[in-house]
Parts: structure tokens; sequence; C-alpha cells
């Protein structure tokens, strides 16, 4: 059997900070949780390089060690981790039971949460994945301080891309926004913004075509989409906004989400299954931050323990 119990208080779908931090809420309060994932402990936060803007730790951490420590912090009070994918959620049976259906079987819970995060659509540029966390990022916010006084570019021409710029403008010496198309898409207030910086330089109908570096980024090389000229774009860091896909496959046709596949809750992370909730990027949130998915994750758990409690026939862990 995959599983040590076969109904627990709580599943928790995904081990990103929202899934951990929800996972120690939880078994804090003495519910009987367990962490379902087929990735690695910390999610996405685990694949960054380093986080220089999470409380408590001054000089920064790499991710993969404070998805350690939040796993750690989890297991201490008794949460459960298994390796399995979920397939599929089913709705509350006649004594108010969900089940959830993995690749390891099935388990039953009083509660669910969905964790699974979202992640950034890659450019699929050469050079992309050999220098991501070496000049290519995706979180402006978690990285741009690395790349104070220096040369950035932003791909993209969405609100993400355009708002991540003025914020870049900031920090950087040169900010180059390229987008494939001669207008933006992001909104004009967005737009006035950028374009009231004096750093912030608009490369429009530009077709990124390379990253290109050694062991670092040094430029974007980019195509002109008239002429097919080609130019390159010095630069220390390549920031890529060009969409985002969330983790949610599973739950179509079972939760209800938005049209970009996110899923729809309200302020207690409730979702349109009774019983089941959404925390971190999987539901869009405004700000994909590390403390952000774990505040998330925090009231997910809240709202289910003030739930629990209020049935007088809750199963509790033994």
């Amino acid at each position: 059997m995959a599983f040590k119990q076969e109904t627990y208080d709580v599943a928790i779908i995904g081990s990103g900070p929202a899934g951990l931090t929800c996972a120690l809420y939880c078994a804090r309060a003495g519910l009987g949780a367990v962490i379902l994932d087929r990735g690695m402990q910390g999610g996405q936060m685990a694949m960054t390089e380093w986080i220089d803007n999470y409380p408590g730790f001054h000089e920064g951490v790499e991710g993969s060690k404070l998805g350690e420590l939040m796993f750690e912090h989890a297991k201490r009070f008794g949460a459960e981790s298994t390796y399995a994918a979920v397939e599929r959620i089913v709705g509350k049976d006649s004594d108010g039971i969900l089940t959830v259906e993995t690749d390891m079987g099935q388990l039953k819970a009083r509660a669910v949460v969905v964790a699974t995060g979202a992640a950034p659509a890659e450019l699929g540029a050469p050079g992309e994945a050999e220098l991501r966390g070496r000049g290519v990022s995706y979180c402006a916010v978690c990285d741009g301080n690395f790349f104070k006084g220096q040369d950035v570019c932003v791909i993209g021409g969405g609100d993400a891309a355009v708002e991540e710029a003025s914020y870049l403008a900031k920090l950087c010496r040169k900010v180059y926004i390229v987008h494939r198309r001669d207008k933006l898409r992001a909104a004009k207030a967005a737009q006035d913004a950028a374009a009231s910086k004096d750093n912030v330089v608009f490369a429009l109908n530009s077709i990124p075509t390379a990253i290109l570096g050694d062991s670092e980024v040094t430029a974007l090389r980019i195509k002109d989409a008239a002429t097919g000229e080609e130019r390159d774009l010095p630069c220390s860091g390549v920031f890529i906004y060009v969409g985002i896909k969330p983790a949610t496959d599973f739950a179509r046709g079972a939760l209800e989400l938005d049209e970009n596949g996110f899923i729809v809750t309200d302020n207690e992370m409730r979702t349109s299954m009774d019983g089941v909730y959404a925390a971190g990027d999987a539901r869009r949130p405004r700000n994909r931050q590390v403390v952000t998915a774990c505040a998330d994750g925090a009231t997910a758990a809240l709202t289910i323990e003030r739930i629990l409690n209020e049935q007088p026939d809750r199963w509790r862990k033994q």
C-alpha cells in the first residue's frame, strides 16, 4: 500500500512552498496531513539557484536548501509525504469524504489542497536552458538585485513583462523591452510607466533568436521581424515573460478554472468543489513569490482547521 493510512484529514497535492506551509500548519494543528508529489521538495523554488528576499535569511539561501528546510519543518510535526502523481479528485461521498486517485492507488481525505504550482513558459531559444540561473531568469523581483547597474533585456509584451521592466529600471543601467510585434499587449498605464523611464529602451518587431554567453549571459540576439536583419543587444541578464502554465490539467472538469487554466478560489482558498482548496501559483496570484505562496498555504490550512473543527464527527489522526 502506498499510503500509511486509508483516510487523512488533509491531502496536499504539491510540495512547493504553498504545499509545504499548508502541511506544516495542518500537522501542527493535529490534523493528519499527507503531501503527494512526483517532484523534488520545494517545487519551482528548489530550481532557483539563490533566493535573496525570503524573511529570516538575511544573507540569502539556495532554493533547494529552503525547500529541504520547509519539508523537514512539516515532517517534524508529523506530516507524511508520498511519491505519487494525482490523476483525479472525486467529490465527497455520503460521509463527506473526498477521494484522490493517484498512480499509486487511491486515498481518502476530508479536505484536499491543490498546490501544484505553475511553471514559466520557456522561450525555447538556444542558450536559454544552458544559461538559466546564470543570467537567464523568469522573475525580476527574485533576481533583479543581482543586476544592479548592469544592462538587461526583458522579453515579452504583456503586463508582467512591462511592469517588471519598470521594476528593473530602478536597479539597472539600461532595460530593453524586446517584443516580436509592433505593439505591446500590456495595459496603457503599464506602458506609460515604462516609457517614462529614461533607461528603458523598446525593441519592438524584434524576435529573440539566441541568448549568448559561455558561463554567463553576455548578449541577446534579436532579428528584425520585417527585414530579417540580426543584431546583438549586450546585456548581463535576460528576463523571460512569455506566459505561465499552471499544473492543473488533472483538475479540468472537476474544479472551476479560468481561461488560462488557473484554479478559481475565494479569499479563503476554497474552490468550486466542496472540501477542495487551492494555494500558491496554481490559483494565479498576482505576485508569484515564495512568501506569498506560503501565505496561501497557511490560509488554506487555517480555513480547513476551522471548518473541520465545526464538524462534530471529524476524524482526527490518533
